[in-house]
């Protein structure tokens, strides 16, 4: 076993720990960061496989909305650091960026690995350290904190720790929500890690399955209750994710927790209202097959065909036999009863985590002085489209920002 020493431990090598780090760093404290994996950044790089993106550029109100019941919790750190803020400073490390079609924001490099490579040697050139294949297992009974390592348990003292360990999705990257128990132990308040932006899973047929798996359904729009989006699912082996899906997801969640299942509607055709669409299937079949008669008339691609198909066997009712009408509002309202969440370590995030109750307005665990949290460890979730990394930052360095502040009310060292 041995034991060291460092004015501030930071736990977790993604966006918010680092973010930390620079903050502390730019304040004058010696940090070390600490990771159970490798090499740093492992998240976002897989984050920025299909493109980085960093964050979002509709107007502040509307960006802060997109976090629905925890918006008045992280409100103060994205004011601090909004994502103007965010792309100066992505500018200032060599990566300049651009804002696409659909108002996201991406490094013009399109990429994480240029980013992190620059972030990290800034980091370098200010004194941080890393300390990887570090896993943090808690505390001693002397309030130091817990490593396993390849050459076997580390004792750290630290003035400060900064928590940024993650949720539980993408376990292999290092998020695995193993430090839930550990906090909890303590008699902190932690919400239920769960699944956020993750697909569902659904019964589908053989048939259907086995044809149609990996297929995307385009341009459709979906409805949850009383939320609908426009965009793409893809249909899996055992149900159902994409871009769509994860907008709806905390809804469909929850409905699932709650009841066992959750309804959702798919509108294949959003664009034709239903007396457009009536028309259309109102005009003689012939001796065309119900599939080419959809394929022509309704202009639906095989998989949507497919996923008619699938509704009216559940209901037992042959689409032929339906009026020109009611196959026009199938079409636009195919229900699909969804039976599961996909596993939480296939989810693109987590909900759920620290309770912000147990946090001051400093980033600091009340029941733990000294002990500050970031990230996606807090109780919060957000859609894809660049809220996720913003937070992110945006945690990471308000909690940098708390720990100066305790540094330089408590200890007079920063």
């Amino acid at each position: 076993m041995s034991s060291t020493q460092t004015q501030v431990a930071i736990i977790g090598a993604g966006p918010a720990g680092l973010m930390a780090a620079e903050v502390l760093a730019q304040g004058g404290a010696a940090v070390t960061v600490y990771d159970a994996m490798p090499s740093a950044g492992r998240k976002l790089l897989m984050a920025g496989r299909g493109g980085l993106n960093l964050t979002h550029s509709e107007p502040l109100p509307a960006f802060l909305a997109r976090y629905a019941e925890a918006m008045p919790n992280l409100k103060a750190a994205i004011d601090a650091f909004p994502p103007q803020a965010l792309r100066d400073w992505s500018e200032a490390l060599g990566q300049p960026t651009f804002v696409g079609s659909s108002g996201r924001v991406f490094p013009k490099a399109f990429k994480a690995s240029p980013l992190l490579r620059a972030w990290l040697r800034r980091l370098d050139s200010q004194g941080v350290q890393l300390g990887l294949r570090h896993r943090w297992t808690g505390w001693d009974d002397n309030g130091r904190l817990l490593f396993q390592t390849p050459d076997g348990q580390r004792e750290i003292e630290a003035t400060a720790t900064v928590l940024a360990l993650g949720g539980a999705s993408w376990p292999r990257l290092g998020s695995d929500g193993a430090w839930a128990e550990t906090l909890a132990a303590k008699g902190v308040t932690i919400s239920m890690l769960r699944p956020a932006n993750s697909g569902f899973t659904i019964a589908w047929s053989d048939i259907f399955r086995d044809r149609f798996e990996g297929q995307p359904l385009k341009g459709v729009a979906l409805t949850s209750g009383a939320h609908s989006v426009r965009g793409e699912a893809i249909i899996t082996r055992t149900g159902i994710e994409g871009g769509a899906i994860y907008a709806l997801s905390a809804d469909l969640r929850e409905a699932i927790l709650s009841a066992g299942k959750a309804t959702l509607h798919v509108a294949l055709r959003p664009d034709l209202a239903i007396e457009e669409l009536t028309a259309r299937l109102s005009a003689s079949k012939g001796k065309q097959s119900q599939s080419n008669f959809l394929r022509k008339a309704a202009h639906l691609s095989p998989v949507a065909i497919g996923l008619l198909q699938e509704a009216a066997k559940t209901t037992g009712v042959a689409l032929a036999s339906l009026s020109p009408a009611n196959l026009a509002r199938l079409i636009n309202a195919v229900p699909i009863e969804l039976n599961g969440v996909a596993p939480i370590a296939r989810a693109i995030s987590t909900a759920g985590g620290i309770a912000f109750d147990e946090l001051d307005a400093d980033s600091m665990i009340r029941r733990l002085p000294g002990v500050f949290a970031a990230g996606e460890m807090l109780d919060w979730e957000a859609p894809t489209g660049g809220y996720l990394l913003q937070a992110s930052f945006a945690t990471g360095a308000a909690a940098g920002r708390g720990v100066l502040k305790w540094l330089d009310r408590w200890m007079g060292i920063a």
